[in-house]
């Protein structure tokens, strides 16, 4: 089985691509509703509640850990990885990926302040920084997006992302944003959009292999910290999407 986790629902968004590229697998994904937003915990206490989730989707099975929040990757991948001897694959904003593909064009990094203010984020910035790049810190909007606050998203882009308007492509550094995605682009207009999802895949495609997982009928289960029957219906809502 493969565990997924992520501060709330957000994480959905890299898991519809893990499904679209390994669907034949067991996971559980574990939405850590109660604790977020992650983007405003400080490191120790983030790094002790991720510690037992690892625990639990460990004793519940799973044999790959996926931390599906750009945050907790930034922030607690290396004191899991020397902590658990399981695989631990952890997302990272997509810079390299909009460098790579459009190096010379103006770009917007969207990440909250637990991301931006990690050693991980400062190295990728530090490494492939086109002098052509903004940074902006989203505060409260993940928190937005996990309560599913329309009136509010569309305010916030107004007031605070609206500003951007013609950059050419648009860094999405939450697994948040990309729910959003379609009210980011009326608000910056026409803009490439670039997330860690896809680098997931890749490395997870690759430690399935290295460590032999057999594939097995497709099985998801959900399970919210809260116990919330709404975050679970509307994580059901946003996988079937597309």
């Amino acid at each position: 089985m493969i565990g997924i986790f992520d501060s709330g629902i957000g994480g959905v968004t890299v898991f519809k691509e893990i499904l679209k590229s390994l669907p034949n697998y067991q996971y559980l994904y574990y939405s850590d509703s109660i604790n977020n937003p992650y983007g405003d915990k400080n490191n120790e206490e983030l790094i002790s509640i991720t510690r037992e989730i690892v625990k639990y989707l460990i004793k519940r099975g799973a044999k790959i850990i996926v931390i599906a929040c750009n945050t907790a990757s930034a922030i607690c991948k290396d004191d899991l990885r020397i902590e658990f001897d399981i695989p631990i694959i952890a997302i990272e904003p997509a810079i390299k990926l909009a460098y790579d593909l459009s190096y010379d064009k103006k770009t917007l990094v969207l990440a909250t302040k637990g991301t931006l203010e990690s050693n991980k984020f400062r190295e990728l910035y530090q490494k492939y920084n086109n002098y052509n790049m903004t940074i902006y810190e989203c505060v409260g909007l993940a928190d937005l997006i996990e309560k599913n606050e329309e009136d509010k998203i569309n305010e916030y882009l107004i007031n605070n992302i609206k500003k951007f308007r013609g950059v050419n492509n648009v860094v999405l550094g939450c697994t948040h944003y990309p729910i959003i995605k379609d009210k980011i682009k009326s608000a910056l207009g026409q803009v490439d959009f670039y997330d860690g999802s896809l680098g997931v895949v890749k490395q997870l495609k690759k430690v399935i292999i290295a460590n032999n997982l057999e594939e097995t009928k497709l099985d998801i289960k959900f399970i919210d910290s809260s116990n919330s029957k709404i975050k679970e219906d509307r994580f059901y809502e946003i996988l079937k999407e597309d």
